[in-house]
């Protein structure tokens, strides 16, 4: 691991734990600069810049003023989403419906300073049943969707905006997508999540989500599902580790050991975990780590080294988004018992269920396959044009390199 790298990481852990970073005497102002881009690139600046906004040498910083708007920014931006939701969210409890949070403020109320952990969205789970019924609530709180209500059985999750504010809700009906081959599967795992839930309080308000040993799994897929495609960031791994930390004593870690092994995420997640111990703030044992987990051999420093320069959820250059066609092929190719083809023509001419996410005229007309194909190619020649860092070449050679990383860690053989 280089010089900035683990002086981001330091950085970080003193965020987890709500301190202050002492001294950076060895940090040049371009150093800076560049973890501040690495902040920025793993959606966690207010997170950092907290921990080190105080120290003597960056008062002169040029950039300091700049960076100190986006974050007061962020972080004003998230305390209003954040006010909004808990409103909605009473909303829904006093007409009796209790949709599950997942991710989003329950990971946020985690942390020493929750809204500077920024989420993008907030996520609710519902019972299938349930979904015209909270459409109907959603829509009296003023927000609003493109999916029409004859379309909501063909989804697994419905989007929701509000004019005038940037609160974003995704009402889902199934935690995966249940059509993807490569993780659909994984909604078997929860079927007893309502049953099973739980309640929270936050700033007063009760919210309901899953029980710890459901919600801690979840987590962990949600981070394989991303890792699946081209990487998941620094701050899934903070996710994690902070609610094993906090949630260790209810979960059950055997359970949770037998499901990853299931989907040969075992080692995949022993590495997340080892990461937390060994650079970060988990601590095995205020999360009752058991034995069993501790003892799976697994270097952490290469899913490490691909999640600093992923950025959050692997977006850190158009190649290697690009490149997740090529990871999924691998995982969907095993899961059909054949050989995966490693080129970029299994990316460009994918069948008509892989794309019926995207093209949903697919799922009645599959006959026009070949039209998604067109627009698909022209999108990735327009993007290409576009972003320099998004040549075919280069999402080849990072997607043969992110298969190397999915064998080393089980995923595939």
């Amino acid at each position: 691991m280089d010089r900035l790298n683990r002086h981001f990481l330091h950085i970080l852990r003193c965020a987890l734990k709500g301190e202050q970073l002492q001294t950076a005497a060895d940090l040049s102002s371009e150093d800076w600069a560049q973890l501040m881009k690495l902040s920025q690139s793993h959606h966690i600046l207010p997170l950092i810049f907290e921990a080190v906004h105080g120290l003597p040498e960056l008062q002169s910083a040029p950039w300091l003023p700049v960076i100190r708007r986006q974050v007061r920014q962020q972080v004003f931006v998230q305390t209003q989403k954040t006010c909004e939701f808990l409103d909605l969210y009473r909303k829904f409890l006093d007409t009796g419906i209790r949709p599950l949070v997942v991710k989003g403020i329950i990971c946020r109320s985690l942390y020493p300073h929750p809204d500077h952990r920024v989420s993008s969205d907030e996520d609710l789970l519902i019972p299938p049943e349930l979904t015209f019924s909270c459409h109907q609530q959603l829509c009296a709180f003023g927000m609003e969707t493109a999916v029409l209500p004859e379309q909501f059985c063909q989804v697994y999750e419905i989007p929701y905006r509000m004019d005038n504010s940037q609160l974003y809700i995704e009402l889902h009906r199934h935690l995966f997508p249940p059509e993807s081959e490569a993780y659909g599967d994984l909604n078997r795992f929860f079927p007893d999540v309502f049953r099973q839930s739980a309640s929270v309080t936050i700033q007063g308000v009760p919210v309901w989500t899953m029980g710890c040993t459901d919600h801690l799994f979840y987590l962990i897929c949600h981070a394989f599902k991303h890792f699946l495609h081209s990487g998941f960031g620094i701050r899934q791994v903070c996710d994690i580790i902070m609610f094993a930390n906090t949630c260790g004593q209810n979960i059950d870690w055997d359970a949770i050991l037998l499901r990853c092994r299931a989907i040969r995420a075992d080692r995949f997640a022993a590495a997340i975990f080892k990461i937390g111990s060994n650079h970060l703030v988990f601590d095995p044992q205020k999360a009752c780590y058991p034995p069993s987990w501790r003892d799976i051999p697994v270097d952490e420093n290469p899913m490490l080294e691909d999640l600093l320069s992923g950025g959050v959820y692997g977006n850190a250059n158009l190649s290697r988004r690009h490149s997740s066609n090529i990871t999924l092929e691998a995982v969907v190719s095993q899961k059909q018992g054949r050989k995966a083809g490693n080129s970029l023509l299994l990316s460009l001419f994918p069948p008509a269920k892989n794309l019926e996410h995207k093209y949903p005229y697919l799922k009645s007309r599959p006959y026009l396959l070949p039209a998604a194909w067109l627009d698909r190619i022209g999108k990735y020649c327009f993007e290409s044009a576009r972003d320099q860092s998004g040549s075919a070449s280069d999402a080849l050679r990072i997607g043969n390199q992110r298969i190397a990383l999915l064998k080393e860690y089980g995923i595939i053989e």
